[in-house]
């Protein structure tokens, strides 16, 4: 059963553009889709992560909107970062479902329980995840994610029961 849920933000929460404006402030686009599929995860009892290559105000912004209590940003090895958090949450490998799409994300992507990317995901991620999905990066992919895990975790009942 997935208790876990890893995720990336360029090109998975995002559609990858990072905008500038003249003055430098960035800006990004997040799905709201995502957000509604996130908060109600949460409200199921679970957690999630964020593990980003990038640092971002905005992601830490994002993160604390919807609930996120674990957001780690600027990271090189997101495998060895998953590791100490399931130290710390006493939960395993096979107990966690991520969501990544760029070569960054391979190693995480290769260890755990159920693997997914978006259908814009790098070739190379598709070739090693158990799920590309039909939705692309910022266009609703961890929506999509979260639905296939709470379905085969047997919750459907549960998720729904939030708001029916």
């Amino acid at each position: 059963m997935i208790k876990l849920l890893v995720l990336d933000v360029d090109g998975c929460l995002t559609d990858g553009k990072i905008i500038y404006s003249n003055s430098g402030e960035e800006s990004k686009n997040f799905n709201v889709k995502d957000g509604f599929a996130i908060t109600n995860w949460i409200k199921l009892g679970y957690d999630i992560v964020i593990i980003t290559g990038r640092k971002s105000q905005l992601v830490e912004y994002r993160a604390k909107e919807l609930g996120v209590k674990y957001l780690y940003q600027g990271i090189k090895d997101k495998k060895a970062v998953l590791e100490q958090l399931l130290e710390e949450l006493k939960l395993t490998m096979n107990e966690v479902a991520a969501i990544g799409d760029e070569l960054n994300d391979y190693k995480l992507l290769s260890c755990v329980g159920k693997s997914f990317t978006p259908k814009d995901g790098a070739e190379y991620v598709k070739n090693i995840v158990d799920v590309t999905l039909t939705s692309k990066g910022g266009e609703g992919a961890v929506r999509e994610m979260i639905d296939i895990v709470v379905k085969e975790n047997k919750q459907l009942d549960q998720y729904l029961a939030l708001w029916i």
